[in-house]
């Protein structure tokens, strides 16, 4: 089983769908078996492993992997501030249903 430390892709269980879609293209059969292991031992994610397994039968098929360098970073989301920028003052007054599709038969419309 592989360890996290010796994956061919850093961070790789942070990473999203479409950026191992992505990822995984630059990667030859050992690398994507290695992959297909650790996810089979851990998380287990059936499109992953699907996606794992047609990519290793693209490369049977006569496929090469594409160049670049997957240690050079990973599209992993950066972290999003804390908080919210929404508050009482800025949210919408409470408005009640109109009557007949018309606002001016609506008495009392838009009041607590």
């Amino acid at each position: 089983m592989a360890e996290r430390q010796q994956l061919p892709l850093p961070d790789y269980d942070e990473l999203p769908l479409a950026s191992l879609r992505h990822q995984i293209r630059a990667l030859d059969s050992g690398q994507l078996h290695a992959l297909l292991e650790h996810e089979r031992a851990h998380a287990d994610r059936t499109p992953v492993e699907e996606m794992l397994t047609a990519r290793l039968d693209q490369l049977a098929d006569g496929a090469t992997p594409s160049g670049g360098d997957q240690q050079a970073g990973s599209a992993r989301p950066e972290s999003t501030p804390a908080g919210s920028p929404v508050s009482p003052a800025s949210a919408a007054q409470p408005t009640g249903p109109l009557r007949n599709a018309r606002p001016e038969q609506t008495p009392g419309r838009d009041r607590p």
